[in-house]
């Protein structure tokens, strides 16, 4: 019973611990309005064909998207191009595939039906060309990080000149929402670095905000109809619940109270 005892109090000292100091690092993130957020939201297509399109510019050199395939860029609830711009984007990447009948591996365009190009070949070849460090994979990095997609939106436009007594490692950059203040990624993002199709401006807040609605898709590709079903059965409830009120009070109608 001692040791029993023992152990509890010493639980809830860590978990006390780890709450105190989760209290001590929480950041005020920036904030934005997104589209898809609450019952009724839904991703804004413009800006999920934009985000796309800073990804594959500005992301895609370093960070792989590995649980995606060019045809879910044409799927309904996604970025929704038309499938032959999916074919076209597709087409427009090498695909490594083989062996073929001499047993050689060869390059193709890609087709819908391929995944997203890896940038590098394999995770040692990746951290070689990143001065160690690994690009974590985006396809599910909203979900990954605590923050969500207010982290993501913040890291991107968090670079700053270090304070006055900080010091940085070669290779280390000053972000004021990276956990630590230490990233090991540049500042990737600029004003015009990307010329938008549709003409929208591309400032930095602009592409933070279309990259990280892309990045939100990816992580969760069936938002959406996760919105009508919980709607409906909302709906569905309500109308439940009238129902069985009404039938109550017809049930109790029919007895007396005695007085």
């Amino acid at each position: 019973m001692k040791n029993f005892f023992r152990i509890l109090f010493l639980i809830t000292l860590f978990v006390g611990f780890q709450y105190n100091s989760n209290a001590a690092e929480k950041i005020e993130y920036l904030k934005t309005d997104w589209s898809f957020k609450g019952l009724f939201g839904k991703f804004d297509r413009a800006s999920l064909q934009r985000g796309y399109q800073v990804y594959t510019e500005v992301c895609s050199s370093c960070h792989s998207m590995k649980y995606l395939s060019y045809r879910n860029l044409a799927e309904k609830g996604g970025p929704e191009f038309t499938e032959v711009q999916a074919k076209a984007i597709a087409a427009s990447f090498e695909v490594t595939d083989g062996p073929n009948a001499d047993g050689d591996m060869f390059t193709r365009p890609g087709k819908l039906s391929d995944k997203f190009v890896m940038p590098y070949e394999n995770t040692k070849a990746a951290q070689a060309a990143n001065g160690g460090a690994y690009p974590p994979d985006m396809s599910v990095l909203v979900k990954a990080r605590g923050g969500g997609v207010d982290y993501i939106y913040s890291l991107l436009q968090g670079y700053e000149d270090p304070p006055s007594g900080v010091t940085l490692d070669d290779g280390v950059y000053y972000n004021k929402f990276m956990y630590g203040n230490k990233i090991k990624m540049a500042n990737q993002l600029s004003d015009g670095l990307v010329e938008y199709g549709d003409g929208t401006n591309s400032t930095v807040e602009q592409m933070s905000k279309d990259v990280t609605t892309f990045l939100m898709w990816a992580a969760e590709p069936h938002l959406e109809s996760r919105h009508r079903m919980g709607f409906k059965a909302i709906v569905y409830l309500i109308i439940l619940t009238i129902l069985v009120y009404f039938s109550m009070k017809k049930i109790w109608s029919g007895i007396k109270t005695e007085v």
